[in-house]
């Protein structure tokens, strides 16, 4: 979830502006980058309770403590403080407290996990001391909605209001779930919709390998990633497999006309957020918008606009692969290791191409609906999903050993893929499986298994 944002740019003249605001990420492999996000539930460890936001062991005073002892610059809304930044990165809060680390875009996967270790091991320094834990999965395994408390963040109390408008599950979504993305850039528009067709029709996999929510309040809910069905009733205008993508004349403009027809949710004016809930970015454009009447968008607004669309992978100005469960502190460098060998290796990215050549509708679809309750064990084209998934796997560290980014001890970046190696793709067993295993109708033990 994005801090709040500044309002910049002159106003929108012409359509064509919006377009180009996506060609200008285009960059050349020399400039891709890794920019890795996590989230995870705050809990405090004597009652295994979520975290408020004020008190003695709260979200603000894990925000107020980092910021004082480690130099983050806080960010207020209303006086309060709901976000940090420094050197690149940002922790913000979702709706329901989760706690998340927006990494900055790195050159490799060492640099990655060494931010990401730095970040937990800052967290952990504050957190131990108040008896407060940190827990990787992702949905919250035993509390009910009403024990979450919401944040004090405008922007998401709109959300509030308009989700159950949409779907069923949209307020779970924010207050309940947890995952691990990772952001990766292109160099021009026809390497943009190859990544964007190559990750989508196999992001699948990732939920699969990844899958880490079989617990719905304290009970096994019969799903593997429970994270990953919540997406398909939260809002059909803005979630799901985009079927446009793998369609002729697919690019950024056609991108642009998708975003145009998502209603919006708000505007961000003179330090606040304006509800125009379900209204049109296309009346927008023309001075039309009953929230706004006579004013035009700037650059600002739509660039908040894409940010409340939420596919399996989504345009900015990078690519956003957001379709795994968050996971315990051993995966978080595992998810941006797959993408990234996957995505950065030309013979890689050529390889997945000809994986899903062929693949119709039905079959993203069928995926889509079915991986979040058997994950590997999804049969899919007359064989079980686990065999793609280890071919898949397979791709990714061949193309991290071709691109050779040396770390302080070893010559590539296929560390980082061992997890899956050993554990998903060996043994055919998800977290989620694991979990349930271990379960005997008590769930103290994940939160100690899965806390960082």
């Amino acid at each position: 979830m994005s801090a709040p944002p500044q309002e910049k740019g002159a106003p929108i003249e012409d359509r064509r502006q919006l377009v180009e605001y996506l060609e200008s990420a285009c960059k050349p492999r020399d400039e891709w980058r890794i920019g890795t996000e996590h989230e995870k539930f705050a809990f405090t460890w004597d009652d295994l309770k979520p975290l408020p936001y004020e008190g003695p062991r709260s979200i603000r005073t894990l925000l107020e403590t980092l910021s004082e002892r480690f130099g983050w610059q806080p960010v207020y809304e209303d006086g309060k403080p709901l976000a940090l930044l420094k050197e690149g990165c940002s922790i913000t809060l979702e709706p329901g407290g989760q706690f998340e680390l927006s990494g900055a875009p790195l050159e490799s996967l060492h640099q990655t996990c060494d931010e990401v270790h730095t970040h937990l091991h800052q967290v952990k320094e504050v957190c131990e001391p108040l008896g407060i834990g940190m827990l990787g999965v992702g949905f919250a395994p035993t509390w009910s909605r009403a024990e979450v408390q919401e944040m004090p963040k405008a922007r998401s109390d709109i959300m509030r209001r308009y989700m159950p408008k949409v779907g069923s599950l949209g307020l779970d979504m924010m207050h309940r779930t947890c995952t691990v993305q990772v952001n990766l850039d292109f160099a021009d528009e026809r390497d943009m919709v190859r990544k964007f067709r190559s990750s989508l029709a196999l992001q699948p996999v990732a939920t699969a390998l990844f899958a880490n929510s079989p617990f719905t309040e304290g009970k096994p809910n019969g799903y593997l990633s429970y994270r990953s069905h919540i997406w398909t009733d939260t809002d059909p205008d803005r979630c799901g497999i985009l079927p446009f993508v793998f369609e002729e004349g697919m690019g950024f403009e056609r991108y642009v006309e998708h975003v145009l027809d998502v209603p919006m949710y708000f505007v961000y004016r003179d330090g606040r957020y304006i509800d125009v809930a379900g209204q049109s970015f296309r009346d927008f454009l023309d001075g039309r918008l009953p929230g706004l009447p006579g004013e035009k968008p700037l650059m600002s607004d739509w660039a908040d606009h894409l940010t409340t669309l939420f596919p399996e992978v989504r345009l900015k100005k990078y690519l956003e692969m957001r379709g795994a469960d968050g996971g315990p502190w051993r995966r978080l460098c595992a998810l941006p290791a797959f993408w990234t060998g996957l995505l950065y290796d030309e013979a890689a990215l050529s390889a997945c191409e000809d994986l899903i050549a062929g693949w119709t509708p039905d079959d993203h679809a069928y995926l889509r609906a079915e991986v979040p309750r058997r994950a590997l064990a999804t049969p899919f084209r007359g064989r079980p999903l686990l065999e793609l998934a280890r071919e898949v796997v397979a791709l990714a560290e061949q193309g991290l050993r071709r691109r050779a980014k040396a770390g302080k001890t070893s010559p590539d970046e296929t560390e980082y893929l061992a997890v899956l190696l050993q554990e998903a793709c060996e043994t055919g067993e998800t977290p989620a499986e694991g979990l349930l295993q271990a379960y005997t109708g008590n769930l103290e033990a994940l939160f100690r298994e899965c806390a960082y």
